[in-house]
């Protein structure tokens, strides 16, 4: 039996990162490698700048100051080619309510790849939302919401996922599923979720304070 083709690591280097609002400095000279097998748990409080961390990591907000660089196999990456290393999971991630679910998986994964060895029918089984599969998105639950968002970004066949306060509306059922998404979902992959629940990342993950990259306003 052929052995699975190893793919080129993925690292994620950030140097002096800032981000300056109006107000003044969210966070400054914030510098971190992530690297592939690694959870990484950025906490702090409310207006700490977590979900401004992450917008900047995955590519949607620019940073005020500093560089991030996306490397595979030690050689950075034009910036177009982030979005195909990377899914996102965040409560203020909009899904697409004409579509039915079957239509949003189908066209996730028109734009994505899939893990190997899954199907778009397949997730929707382990999203446990068969019943569901000609229901437009408009009329989920937030529940339901958050669960496609979740299971779409650890079934993607990407080195990076980015989950912000990943339990959100999640019922004890629903949590228990995403734990258990931690554990058989992450192999050799960027994991970085911005939570202040330690229940929402594994006791093994990284920690990263917001509050070490604080800055002085000037």
């Amino acid at each position: 039996m052929d052995q699975p083709i190893e793919k080129p690591a993925t690292r994620i280097v950030a140097e002096a990162l800032g981000k300056k609002f109006n107000s003044g400095w969210l966070f400054s000279d914030f510098n971190y490698t992530f690297t592939p097998g690694n959870t990484y748990a950025v906490t702090g409080p409310n207006g700490s700048g977590k979900s401004t961390l992450l917008n900047i990591l995955w590519g949607q907000m620019p940073p005020t100051q500093g560089t991030l660089t996306y490397e595979i196999a030690g050689k950075p990456i034009d910036a177009d080619g982030v979005f195909s290393q990377l899914t996102i999971a965040a409560p203020y991630m909009d899904l697409l309510d004409e579509f039915t679910l079957a239509e949003m998986v189908d066209f996730h994964f028109r734009l994505k790849p899939l893990l190997p060895g899954l199907t778009t029918s397949g997730i929707i089984r382990e999203m446990y939302l068969e019943e569901a599969t000609g229901k437009y998105i408009g009329n989920f639950s937030s529940g339901m919401k958050q669960r496609l968002k979740l299971g779409l970004a650890f079934f993607t066949d990407v080195p990076a996922v980015f989950l912000d306060e990943p339990g959100t509306n999640l019922d004890d059922r629903a949590f228990q599923w995403y734990r258990n998404l931690l554990k058989t979902q992450t192999k050799n992959r960027i994991i970085v979720i911005a939570s202040n629940n330690k229940e929402e990342y594994p006791p093994e993950a990284t920690v990263i304070s917001m509050a070490n990259f604080k800055s002085k306003n000037r």
